[in-house]
């Protein structure tokens, strides 16, 4: 789970950064303030794309939404049992 937590943490950071260099070597007349809002609403959107996208993948995958457990998952390693020990 920490090793996805990096990777997802190098990837949009490095989108970001990517973007940004792009957009200042591509309209050098923009000021750096319009080149990192533009960046950082690119990052969104793949952030918005890839959660819509990782959506469709679960609720296509279970017959209830709900109720259903991911394959991996069990009852010790579920939100739900780690929140019931917390109390």
């Amino acid at each position: 789970m920490l090793l996805l937590l990096a990777w997802g943490s190098l990837f949009f950071a490095g989108l970001f950064v990517l973007c940004t260099w792009w957009l200042r070597r591509a309209w050098p007349e923009r000021s750096d303030h319009d080149c990192v809002m533009i960046s950082t609403r690119v990052v969104s959107s793949a952030q918005a794309i890839l959660a819509t996208g990782s959506g469709i993948v679960i609720i296509c995958s279970c017959r209830n939404v709900v109720t259903d457990r991911g394959l991996g998952e069990t009852w010790g390693t579920s939100l739900l049992a780690a929140s019931s020990r917390q109390n």
